[in-house]
């Protein structure tokens, strides 16, 4: 049995969010770095180079890498002879976000009720999934989501005779409806499988992956590598600006499913995938 404090759990996910808004992760500047050395559109060139300036000035002037400092979304898993010492962890990360959030001076962009739109000036209560998982330590993930490309993402209840096929142009058509709205170059995650809100929920771990990491199964890799290709044909290009880079990586989540059901979650972010994961 191992003991942690909620309280620490909080002081790291503060670290990182005065990190990833600030600061493009490793494998995003690295895939932005790659297309670069392959995109022949001038004008997507141009832009290519510009996120990764815009990367450099926000880390030197530390201002944030965009305007949308977006919703938080913490994954927890626990480990189940972990023991939570300390106030109500949730209670820890919402005081952690507020810290960051005012003392980054970001943006607060969440209201308090969906309908009546009153802002609740912290960026509180962010979003929390919790799992439980054997052992004595927990991993924690965490995305900044921004609602330009959150607005873009969508969910389709497809027929089991839809296929892998159907899959797939039903991820096409959701990038081609985003067009350059979700600022592309993008990350595509894609949930398949489980019911409404399970596939939903394994489109967005889909974007906590690293982009250029191999997915483990190799059926579902070479789907991703397969779809990447057909997403590069869109010719939506960096800002919309068309040549290639429409995405820098594409990846799916799967889960079994009903005999009568394909759920299928497409959940889109943008060039600057904020997203970070620390182990307790």
């Amino acid at each position: 049995m191992r003991r942690i404090s909620t309280a620490s759990i909080g002081e790291k996910l503060y670290e990182i969010l005065m990190t990833v808004n600030f600061e493009l992760p490793g494998d995003v500047r690295g895939a932005i770095e790659n297309a670069l050395e392959v995109e022949e559109h001038g004008v997507s060139r141009s832009i290519l180079k510009r996120l990764l300036e815009n990367n450099a000035l926000a880390m030197k002037k530390r201002i944030p890498l965009c305007q949308d400092t977006g919703m938080v979304v913490v994954f927890l898993e626990i480990g189940q002879e972990v023991v939570l010492e300390g106030e109500y962890i949730e209670e820890a990360l919402n005081q952690s976000i507020a810290r960051a959030y005012e003392e980054g001076y970001l943006r607060k962009s969440i209201v308090s009720n969906p309908l009546t739109r009153i802002n609740t000036g912290d960026n509180t209560p962010g979003v929390f999934h919790y799992s439980l998982v054997p052992g004595e330590h927990i991993r924690m993930g965490v995305t900044v989501k921004g609602f330009g490309s959150e607005n873009m993402s969508r969910l389709g209840m497809l027929r089991p005779s839809d296929g892998v096929e159907g899959v797939k142009a039903f991820v096409l058509e959701t990038v081609a409806l985003a067009g350059p709205n979700p600022c592309p170059p993008i990350i595509v995650g894609v949930g398949i499988g489980g019911t409404m809100e399970k596939a939903a929920l394994l489109s967005k771990v889909a974007l906590m992956r690293d982009i250029g990491t191999d997915n483990p199964l190799a059926s579902l890799d070479q789907l991703e590598k397969d779809w990447m290709k057909s997403i590069e044909a869109l010719g939506i290009g960096p800002m919309g600006m068309g040549g290639r880079t429409t995405a820098l990586g594409v990846h799916i989540e799967t889960y079994p499913t009903h005999i009568a059901g394909l759920p299928v979650a497409v959940n889109i972010n943008c060039h600057s995938s904020r997203h970070s994961e620390v182990i307790l």
